[in-house]
Protein backbone atom coordinates (compact mmCIF):
# COMPACT_ATOMS: atom_id res chain seq x y z
CA UNK A 1 0.00 0.00 0.00
CA UNK A 2 1.28 3.45 -0.87
CA UNK A 3 2.65 5.65 2.06
CA UNK A 4 0.52 8.48 3.33
CA UNK A 5 2.37 11.76 4.04
CA UNK A 6 0.28 13.74 6.17
CA UNK A 7 0.56 17.21 8.39
CA UNK A 8 2.47 17.96 11.43
CA UNK A 9 -0.02 20.14 14.03
CA UNK A 10 0.38 21.09 17.54
CA UNK A 11 3.17 18.77 17.64
CA UNK A 12 1.84 15.53 16.52
CA UNK A 13 0.91 13.56 13.23
CA UNK A 14 -2.58 15.20 11.86
CA UNK A 15 -4.70 13.15 9.17
CA UNK A 16 -5.44 14.97 6.20
CA UNK A 17 -9.62 15.46 5.96
CA UNK A 18 -9.77 17.39 2.74
CA UNK A 19 -10.07 13.87 0.92
CA UNK A 20 -7.21 15.36 -1.40
CA UNK A 21 -3.84 13.67 -2.10
CA UNK A 22 -1.24 14.66 -4.27
CA UNK A 23 1.12 11.81 -5.77
CA UNK A 24 5.11 11.54 -4.89
CA UNK A 25 7.15 10.02 -7.15
CA UNK A 26 10.40 8.37 -6.79
CA UNK A 27 12.42 10.36 -9.90
CA UNK A 28 14.76 7.67 -10.63
CA UNK A 29 11.96 5.16 -11.45
CA UNK A 30 9.33 7.29 -12.10
CA UNK A 31 7.07 5.28 -9.70
CA UNK A 32 4.81 6.47 -7.15
CA UNK A 33 5.99 5.71 -3.78
CA UNK A 34 3.69 7.95 -1.50
CA UNK A 35 0.60 10.07 -1.51
CA UNK A 36 0.70 13.17 0.13
CA UNK A 37 -2.32 15.10 2.05
CA UNK A 38 -3.40 18.49 0.33
CA UNK A 39 -4.64 20.75 2.94
CA UNK A 40 -7.86 22.86 2.79
CA UNK A 41 -8.56 26.49 4.34
CA UNK A 42 -10.01 24.53 7.55
CA UNK A 43 -6.84 22.06 7.69
CA UNK A 44 -4.69 25.23 7.82
CA UNK A 45 -7.15 27.47 10.32
CA UNK A 46 -6.14 24.43 12.30
CA UNK A 47 -2.51 24.91 11.75
CA UNK A 48 -2.68 28.98 12.27
CA UNK A 49 -4.91 28.21 15.39
CA UNK A 50 -2.27 25.62 16.86
CA UNK A 51 0.42 28.50 16.30
CA UNK A 52 -1.70 30.96 17.99
CA UNK A 53 -2.40 29.01 20.94
CA UNK A 54 1.34 28.23 21.48
CA UNK A 55 2.35 31.75 20.81
CA UNK A 56 0.52 32.63 24.18
CA UNK A 57 3.52 31.21 26.25
CA UNK A 58 6.43 30.69 23.65
CA UNK A 59 6.46 34.82 22.38
CA UNK A 60 7.07 35.32 26.24
CA UNK A 61 9.74 32.17 27.08
CA UNK A 62 12.74 33.53 28.10
CA UNK A 63 16.11 33.79 25.63
CA UNK A 64 17.56 30.88 27.61
CA UNK A 65 14.93 28.67 27.07
CA UNK A 66 14.43 29.12 23.52
CA UNK A 67 18.56 28.29 22.80
CA UNK A 68 18.57 25.45 25.27
CA UNK A 69 15.63 23.80 22.57
CA UNK A 70 17.96 24.99 19.28
CA UNK A 71 21.04 23.43 20.97
CA UNK A 72 19.11 19.93 21.52
CA UNK A 73 17.73 20.47 17.81
CA UNK A 74 21.05 20.87 16.42
CA UNK A 75 22.57 17.58 17.75
CA UNK A 76 19.22 15.68 16.48
CA UNK A 77 19.82 16.76 13.09
CA UNK A 78 23.17 16.22 13.05
CA UNK A 79 22.90 12.07 14.04
CA UNK A 80 19.78 12.30 11.89
CA UNK A 81 21.97 13.42 9.05
CA UNK A 82 21.69 10.63 6.81
CA UNK A 83 17.96 9.82 7.25
CA UNK A 84 17.13 13.14 6.64
CA UNK A 85 19.45 12.86 3.13
CA UNK A 86 17.69 9.64 2.81
CA UNK A 87 14.37 10.96 2.07
CA UNK A 88 15.44 13.89 0.18
CA UNK A 89 16.77 11.88 -2.45
CA UNK A 90 13.97 9.58 -2.36
CA UNK A 91 11.44 12.59 -3.20
CA UNK A 92 13.87 14.57 -5.16
CA UNK A 93 15.83 12.24 -7.03
CA UNK A 94 19.58 14.65 -5.99
CA UNK A 95 22.46 12.27 -5.18
CA UNK A 96 23.02 11.52 -1.01
CA UNK A 97 26.06 13.93 -1.47
CA UNK A 98 24.13 16.72 -2.83
CA UNK A 99 21.47 15.92 -0.27
CA UNK A 100 24.10 15.69 2.93
CA UNK A 101 25.52 19.32 1.76
CA UNK A 102 22.12 20.39 2.33
CA UNK A 103 21.89 19.22 5.50
CA UNK A 104 24.98 20.73 6.21
CA UNK A 105 23.94 24.05 4.80
CA UNK A 106 20.89 23.84 6.63
CA UNK A 107 22.45 23.62 9.77
CA UNK A 108 24.10 26.24 9.88
CA UNK A 109 21.32 28.79 10.40
CA UNK A 110 20.56 26.35 13.32
CA UNK A 111 23.97 27.38 14.76
CA UNK A 112 22.93 31.27 14.54
CA UNK A 113 19.66 30.40 15.74
CA UNK A 114 21.27 28.81 18.97
CA UNK A 115 23.25 32.62 19.40
CA UNK A 116 19.99 34.28 19.24
CA UNK A 117 20.84 36.34 22.50
CA UNK A 118 23.35 38.49 20.49
CA UNK A 119 21.00 39.14 17.86
CA UNK A 120 18.42 40.53 19.63
CA UNK A 121 20.03 42.60 21.74
CA UNK A 122 18.76 46.04 21.56
CA UNK A 123 20.44 49.67 21.97
CA UNK A 124 19.98 52.41 24.99
CA UNK A 125 21.01 55.69 24.50
CA UNK A 126 21.21 57.99 28.22
CA UNK A 127 20.61 61.34 28.87
CA UNK A 128 19.28 62.18 25.63
CA UNK A 129 17.84 65.00 27.51
CA UNK A 130 17.62 65.68 31.33
CA UNK A 131 16.74 62.90 32.90
CA UNK A 132 15.53 61.07 29.58
CA UNK A 133 17.14 57.74 28.21
CA UNK A 134 16.08 56.08 24.64
CA UNK A 135 16.39 52.52 24.04
CA UNK A 136 15.19 49.82 21.22
CA UNK A 137 14.31 46.81 21.35
CA UNK A 138 12.97 43.77 18.98
CA UNK A 139 10.04 41.52 20.08
CA UNK A 140 8.57 38.74 17.93
CA UNK A 141 5.78 39.13 15.13
CA UNK A 142 3.29 36.23 16.08
CA UNK A 143 2.24 33.24 13.95
CA UNK A 144 4.56 33.28 10.19
CA UNK A 145 4.61 31.14 7.47
CA UNK A 146 7.00 30.09 5.18
CA UNK A 147 6.27 28.41 1.92
CA UNK A 148 9.32 26.53 0.21
CA UNK A 149 10.40 24.63 -2.93
CA UNK A 150 11.02 21.26 -4.13
CA UNK A 151 14.53 21.85 -4.77
CA UNK A 152 15.98 21.85 -1.05
CA UNK A 153 13.08 20.20 0.73
CA UNK A 154 15.01 20.48 4.18
CA UNK A 155 17.91 23.58 3.57
CA UNK A 156 15.43 25.98 2.53
CA UNK A 157 12.28 25.43 5.64
CA UNK A 158 16.23 25.65 7.92
CA UNK A 159 16.60 29.16 6.33
CA UNK A 160 13.03 29.96 7.83
CA UNK A 161 11.50 28.26 11.13
CA UNK A 162 14.82 28.17 13.07
CA UNK A 163 15.60 32.09 13.23
CA UNK A 164 11.97 32.81 13.46
CA UNK A 165 11.22 30.63 16.34
CA UNK A 166 14.41 31.43 18.37
CA UNK A 167 13.00 35.12 17.89
CA UNK A 168 9.81 34.01 19.65
CA UNK A 169 7.50 33.08 16.97
CA UNK A 170 5.50 30.46 15.92
CA UNK A 171 5.35 28.81 12.40
CA UNK A 172 3.49 27.19 9.93
CA UNK A 173 5.42 25.36 7.19
CA UNK A 174 3.97 24.91 3.74
CA UNK A 175 6.37 22.58 1.99
CA UNK A 176 6.31 21.39 -1.44
CA UNK A 177 3.92 19.08 -2.26
CA UNK A 178 6.64 17.17 -4.48
CA UNK A 179 8.96 16.07 -1.84
CA UNK A 180 6.99 16.58 1.82
CA UNK A 181 8.94 13.73 3.97
CA UNK A 182 11.79 15.61 4.96
CA UNK A 183 9.64 18.67 6.34
CA UNK A 184 8.08 16.07 8.72
CA UNK A 185 11.10 14.66 9.71
CA UNK A 186 12.25 17.97 10.48
CA UNK A 187 9.60 18.91 12.86
CA UNK A 188 9.52 15.61 14.60
CA UNK A 189 13.30 16.06 15.53
CA UNK A 190 11.98 19.54 16.85
CA UNK A 191 9.45 18.24 18.80
CA UNK A 192 12.24 14.88 20.34
CA UNK A 193 14.18 18.37 21.00
CA UNK A 194 11.62 19.59 23.21
CA UNK A 195 9.41 22.51 21.03
CA UNK A 196 6.30 23.00 22.45
CA UNK A 197 3.59 21.70 20.63
CA UNK A 198 2.07 24.26 18.13
CA UNK A 199 5.27 26.51 17.80
CA UNK A 200 5.98 24.52 14.67
CA UNK A 201 3.42 23.14 12.57
CA UNK A 202 3.60 21.30 8.66
CA UNK A 203 0.63 21.92 6.27
CA UNK A 204 0.75 19.81 3.21
CA UNK A 205 -0.71 21.30 -0.30
CA UNK A 206 -1.46 23.31 -3.58
CA UNK A 207 -2.42 26.54 -4.09
CA UNK A 208 -5.60 26.19 -1.83
CA UNK A 209 -3.01 25.59 1.17
CA UNK A 210 -0.74 28.51 0.06
CA UNK A 211 -3.92 31.34 -0.58
CA UNK A 212 -5.26 30.03 2.90
CA UNK A 213 -1.92 31.13 4.47
CA UNK A 214 -1.60 34.27 2.57
CA UNK A 215 -5.34 35.61 3.32
CA UNK A 216 -4.83 34.57 6.86
CA UNK A 217 -5.55 37.52 9.52
CA UNK A 218 -3.50 35.38 12.29
CA UNK A 219 -0.52 35.08 10.23
CA UNK A 220 1.56 38.40 10.68
CA UNK A 221 4.38 37.53 8.11
CA UNK A 222 5.27 35.06 5.03
CA UNK A 223 8.86 33.83 3.91
CA UNK A 224 8.71 32.20 0.30
CA UNK A 225 11.44 30.99 -1.74
CA UNK A 226 10.46 29.88 -5.56
CA UNK A 227 9.81 31.10 -9.10
CA UNK A 228 9.67 34.98 -9.58
CA UNK A 229 5.98 35.00 -11.31
CA UNK A 230 4.74 32.76 -7.78
CA UNK A 231 7.44 35.43 -5.85
CA UNK A 232 5.62 38.21 -7.62
CA UNK A 233 2.28 36.76 -6.46
CA UNK A 234 3.11 36.03 -3.11
CA UNK A 235 4.64 39.46 -2.59
CA UNK A 236 1.42 41.19 -4.35
CA UNK A 237 -1.42 38.86 -2.17
CA UNK A 238 0.34 38.80 1.43
CA UNK A 239 0.92 43.20 0.94
CA UNK A 240 -2.51 43.55 0.29
CA UNK A 241 -3.44 41.39 3.50
CA UNK A 242 -1.22 43.60 5.36
CA UNK A 243 1.62 40.95 6.19
CA UNK A 244 4.94 41.22 6.06
CA UNK A 245 6.55 39.60 2.87
CA UNK A 246 9.93 37.95 1.50
CA UNK A 247 9.50 36.36 -1.66
CA UNK A 248 12.94 35.08 -2.59
CA UNK A 249 12.52 34.09 -6.77
CA UNK A 250 14.14 32.82 -9.97
CA UNK A 251 17.24 33.35 -11.48
CA UNK A 252 19.45 33.36 -14.51
CA UNK A 253 23.12 33.62 -13.03
CA UNK A 254 25.93 34.50 -15.10
CA UNK A 255 29.47 33.65 -14.21
CA UNK A 256 32.30 36.44 -16.73
CA UNK A 257 35.16 34.47 -17.51
CA UNK A 258 38.33 37.26 -18.21
CA UNK A 259 41.12 36.40 -20.88
CA UNK A 260 43.24 36.16 -17.79
CA UNK A 261 41.65 33.64 -15.45
CA UNK A 262 42.71 29.84 -14.74
CA UNK A 263 40.52 28.25 -17.37
CA UNK A 264 40.90 24.44 -15.81
CA UNK A 265 39.59 26.33 -12.58
CA UNK A 266 36.95 28.52 -14.75
CA UNK A 267 35.73 24.77 -16.38
CA UNK A 268 35.71 22.94 -13.32
CA UNK A 269 33.66 25.86 -11.68
CA UNK A 270 31.14 26.07 -14.77
CA UNK A 271 30.24 22.08 -14.49
CA UNK A 272 30.05 21.99 -10.83
CA UNK A 273 27.99 25.03 -10.83
CA UNK A 274 25.71 24.60 -13.49
CA UNK A 275 25.26 20.58 -13.94
CA UNK A 276 25.83 20.08 -9.68
CA UNK A 277 21.89 19.02 -8.08
CA UNK A 278 20.72 18.59 -11.99
CA UNK A 279 20.92 22.50 -12.46
CA UNK A 280 17.84 22.01 -10.08
CA UNK A 281 19.01 25.39 -8.17
CA UNK A 282 18.55 29.17 -7.57
CA UNK A 283 22.32 29.99 -7.58
CA UNK A 284 22.67 27.52 -10.57
CA UNK A 285 25.45 29.33 -13.40
CA UNK A 286 23.55 29.08 -16.59
CA UNK A 287 25.29 31.27 -18.14
CA UNK A 288 28.67 31.68 -19.04
CA UNK A 289 30.13 35.18 -20.62
CA UNK A 290 33.24 34.25 -22.46
CA UNK A 291 35.57 37.43 -22.97
CA UNK A 292 37.52 37.39 -26.01
CA UNK A 293 39.40 35.18 -27.74
CA UNK A 294 39.14 32.36 -24.78
CA UNK A 295 35.68 31.15 -25.98
CA UNK A 296 36.35 28.03 -27.91
CA UNK A 297 39.16 27.02 -25.06
CA UNK A 298 36.68 27.42 -22.33
CA UNK A 299 34.03 25.74 -24.21
CA UNK A 300 36.24 22.54 -24.93
CA UNK A 301 37.34 22.16 -21.48
CA UNK A 302 33.81 22.27 -20.55
CA UNK A 303 32.59 19.72 -22.72
CA UNK A 304 35.70 17.60 -21.77
CA UNK A 305 34.27 17.51 -18.03
CA UNK A 306 30.87 17.72 -18.72
CA UNK A 307 31.37 14.40 -20.61
CA UNK A 308 33.06 12.66 -18.10
CA UNK A 309 29.54 13.30 -15.41
CA UNK A 310 28.50 9.63 -14.52
CA UNK A 311 24.50 10.15 -14.43
CA UNK A 312 22.13 7.69 -11.94
CA UNK A 313 20.17 7.06 -9.01
CA UNK A 314 20.64 9.18 -6.01
CA UNK A 315 21.57 6.25 -3.56
CA UNK A 316 24.50 4.86 -6.24
CA UNK A 317 27.28 6.23 -4.43
CA UNK A 318 29.20 5.94 -8.20
CA UNK A 319 26.01 8.52 -9.14
CA UNK A 320 27.24 12.63 -9.39
CA UNK A 321 24.24 13.68 -10.88
CA UNK A 322 20.44 12.31 -10.45
CA UNK A 323 16.97 12.86 -12.36
CA UNK A 324 14.88 15.70 -12.82
CA UNK A 325 11.85 15.98 -10.46
CA UNK A 326 9.21 15.03 -12.56
CA UNK A 327 8.59 13.77 -16.49
CA UNK A 328 6.78 17.39 -17.10
CA UNK A 329 9.84 19.39 -15.71
CA UNK A 330 12.23 16.47 -17.62
CA UNK A 331 10.12 17.26 -20.99
CA UNK A 332 10.58 21.17 -20.41
CA UNK A 333 13.67 21.30 -19.83
CA UNK A 334 14.78 19.20 -22.54
CA UNK A 335 12.66 21.82 -25.54
CA UNK A 336 14.97 24.37 -24.53
CA UNK A 337 17.71 22.25 -25.97
CA UNK A 338 15.94 20.54 -28.89
CA UNK A 339 14.85 24.32 -29.82
CA UNK A 340 18.03 25.89 -29.29
CA UNK A 341 19.93 25.69 -32.75
CA UNK A 342 16.85 26.71 -34.52
CA UNK A 343 17.56 30.31 -32.47
CA UNK A 344 21.12 30.30 -33.42
CA UNK A 345 22.51 28.69 -31.10
CA UNK A 346 25.85 26.02 -31.66
CA UNK A 347 24.59 22.54 -29.28
CA UNK A 348 28.07 21.09 -27.77
CA UNK A 349 26.61 18.65 -25.95
CA UNK A 350 22.65 17.39 -26.49
CA UNK A 351 21.49 15.04 -23.33
CA UNK A 352 17.89 14.86 -24.04
CA UNK A 353 18.22 11.42 -25.53
CA UNK A 354 19.84 9.86 -22.07
CA UNK A 355 18.35 7.18 -20.07
CA UNK A 356 19.79 4.84 -17.23
CA UNK A 357 19.77 1.50 -17.82
CA UNK A 358 17.62 -0.79 -15.41
CA UNK A 359 15.93 2.66 -14.87
CA UNK A 360 14.48 3.76 -18.25
CA UNK A 361 11.06 5.07 -16.74
CA UNK A 362 12.88 7.63 -14.40
CA UNK A 363 12.98 11.15 -15.41
CA UNK A 364 16.39 10.86 -16.86
CA UNK A 365 18.27 14.06 -18.99
CA UNK A 366 22.24 14.33 -19.88
CA UNK A 367 23.91 17.61 -19.55
CA UNK A 368 23.53 19.82 -22.72
CA UNK A 369 25.79 23.10 -23.60
CA UNK A 370 25.10 24.93 -25.45
CA UNK A 371 27.86 27.69 -27.49
CA UNK A 372 26.93 30.95 -29.12
CA UNK A 373 23.43 31.89 -27.60
CA UNK A 374 22.10 35.05 -28.37
CA UNK A 375 20.05 37.16 -25.52
CA UNK A 376 16.95 36.97 -27.30
CA UNK A 377 16.53 32.98 -27.17
CA UNK A 378 14.57 31.26 -24.90
CA UNK A 379 17.61 29.28 -23.64
CA UNK A 380 18.89 32.62 -22.32
CA UNK A 381 15.81 34.40 -21.45
CA UNK A 382 14.02 31.92 -19.03
CA UNK A 383 14.90 29.90 -15.82
CA UNK A 384 14.95 26.76 -17.25
CA UNK A 385 15.65 24.97 -13.90
CA UNK A 386 17.86 21.82 -15.08
CA UNK A 387 21.22 20.93 -16.38
CA UNK A 388 21.65 22.92 -19.49
CA UNK A 389 24.86 25.94 -19.56
CA UNK A 390 24.46 28.60 -22.03
CA UNK A 391 27.96 30.09 -23.32
CA UNK A 392 27.98 33.49 -24.57
CA UNK A 393 30.56 35.60 -26.53
CA UNK A 394 31.41 38.87 -25.76
CA UNK A 395 34.57 41.03 -26.77
CA UNK A 396 35.26 43.23 -24.04
CA UNK A 397 34.66 43.51 -20.13
CA UNK A 398 32.29 46.36 -20.67
CA UNK A 399 30.36 44.25 -23.11
CA UNK A 400 29.52 41.42 -20.55
CA UNK A 401 28.90 43.50 -17.83
CA UNK A 402 26.48 45.53 -19.85
CA UNK A 403 25.07 42.02 -21.19
CA UNK A 404 24.75 40.59 -17.45
CA UNK A 405 22.94 43.64 -16.24
CA UNK A 406 20.38 43.82 -18.58
CA UNK A 407 18.92 40.56 -17.31
CA UNK A 408 15.68 41.09 -15.14
CA UNK A 409 16.76 38.65 -13.03
CA UNK A 410 20.19 39.99 -10.24
CA UNK A 411 20.49 36.33 -7.78
CA UNK A 412 24.00 35.63 -8.08
CA UNK A 413 26.96 36.08 -10.40
CA UNK A 414 30.31 35.07 -10.58
CA UNK A 415 33.71 36.14 -12.16
CA UNK A 416 36.88 34.10 -13.08
CA UNK A 417 39.93 36.16 -13.25
CA UNK A 418 43.29 37.07 -11.57
CA UNK A 419 43.23 40.64 -11.24
CA UNK A 420 42.17 42.13 -7.98
CA UNK A 421 41.36 45.38 -10.08
CA UNK A 422 38.84 43.97 -12.70
CA UNK A 423 37.43 41.94 -9.89
CA UNK A 424 36.72 44.72 -7.49
CA UNK A 425 35.18 46.87 -10.45
CA UNK A 426 32.92 44.20 -11.08
CA UNK A 427 31.85 43.76 -7.33
CA UNK A 428 30.78 47.43 -7.67
CA UNK A 429 29.17 47.73 -11.24
CA UNK A 430 27.58 44.36 -11.67
CA UNK A 431 23.75 44.27 -10.84
CA UNK A 432 23.57 41.33 -8.53
CA UNK A 433 22.75 40.26 -4.92
CA UNK A 434 25.55 38.22 -4.59
CA UNK A 435 28.71 38.05 -5.88
CA UNK A 436 31.33 35.78 -6.69
CA UNK A 437 35.38 36.49 -6.82
CA UNK A 438 36.63 33.29 -8.42
CA UNK A 439 33.77 31.71 -6.74
CA UNK A 440 30.93 29.73 -9.07
CA UNK A 441 27.93 29.86 -6.18
CA UNK A 442 28.54 32.66 -3.77
CA UNK A 443 25.50 31.44 -1.25
CA UNK A 444 27.15 33.41 1.95
CA UNK A 445 27.15 31.62 4.92
CA UNK A 446 24.45 31.69 7.54
CA UNK A 447 25.41 35.35 9.70
CA UNK A 448 25.74 36.61 6.36
CA UNK A 449 21.95 37.14 4.40
CA UNK A 450 21.08 35.46 1.10
CA UNK A 451 19.10 37.57 -1.57
CA UNK A 452 19.12 39.09 -4.57
CA UNK A 453 18.17 42.38 -6.39
CA UNK A 454 15.62 42.71 -9.07
CA UNK A 455 13.07 39.75 -9.97
CA UNK A 456 15.00 37.52 -7.82
CA UNK A 457 13.82 39.42 -4.46
CA UNK A 458 10.33 41.16 -3.95
CA UNK A 459 10.33 42.51 -0.33
CA UNK A 460 12.63 44.21 1.70
CA UNK A 461 14.45 41.68 3.85
CA UNK A 462 17.29 39.11 2.76
CA UNK A 463 16.87 35.41 4.01
CA UNK A 464 18.52 34.48 7.25
CA UNK A 465 21.52 36.49 8.63
CA UNK A 466 20.70 39.93 9.87
CA UNK A 467 18.05 40.51 7.92
CA UNK A 468 16.31 37.03 8.49
CA UNK A 469 16.41 38.10 12.39
CA UNK A 470 15.22 41.43 11.51
CA UNK A 471 12.21 40.54 9.47
CA UNK A 472 10.94 38.12 11.58
CA UNK A 473 11.41 40.99 14.76
CA UNK A 474 9.25 44.48 15.04
CA UNK A 475 11.43 47.37 16.25
CA UNK A 476 10.44 49.50 19.19
CA UNK A 477 11.78 52.58 20.79
CA UNK A 478 10.97 53.24 24.54
CA UNK A 479 11.76 56.40 25.93
CA UNK A 480 11.77 56.76 29.56
CA UNK A 481 12.26 59.66 32.02
CA UNK A 482 12.02 58.82 35.63
CA UNK A 483 11.84 61.70 38.26
CA UNK A 484 15.20 62.15 40.35
CA UNK A 485 14.84 60.31 43.95
CA UNK A 486 15.44 63.17 45.57
CA UNK A 487 12.14 64.87 44.52
CA UNK A 488 10.02 61.77 45.81
CA UNK A 489 6.31 62.99 47.41
CA UNK A 490 6.19 63.67 51.14
CA UNK A 491 6.30 60.81 52.87
CA UNK A 492 8.49 58.93 51.04
CA UNK A 493 11.80 58.34 52.28
CA UNK A 494 13.75 56.26 49.63
CA UNK A 495 17.03 57.81 51.40
CA UNK A 496 18.34 60.63 49.50
CA UNK A 497 18.63 64.02 50.20
CA UNK A 498 15.59 66.25 49.52
CA UNK A 499 15.64 68.60 46.76
CA UNK A 500 13.02 70.63 48.61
Amino acid sequence: MTKTVNHWIGGKTAEGTSGQYGPVTDPATGAVTTRVALASAAEVDTAVAAAKTAYATWGTSSLAQRTAVLFRYRALLDAHRDDIAALITAEHGKVHSDALGEVARGLEIVELACGITTQLKGELSTQVSSRVDVSSIRQSLGVVAGITPFNFPAMVPMWMFPLAIACGNTFVLKPSEKDPSAANLLAELATEAGLPEGVLNVVHGDKVAVDALLAHPDVAAVSFVGSTPIARYIHATASANGKRVQALGGAKNHMLVLPDADLDAAADAAVSAAYGSAGERCMAISAVVAVGAIGDELVAKIRERAEKITIGPGNDPASEMGPLITAAHRDKVASYVTGAAAQGAEVVLDGTGHTVEGFEDGHWIGLSLLDKVSTDSDAYKDEIFGPVLCVLRVDTYEDGVALMNASPFGNGTAIFTRDGGAARRFQLEIEAGMVGVNVPIPVPVGYHSFGGWKDSLFGDHHIYGNDGVHFYTRGKVVTTRWPDPADAPAGVDLGFPRNH
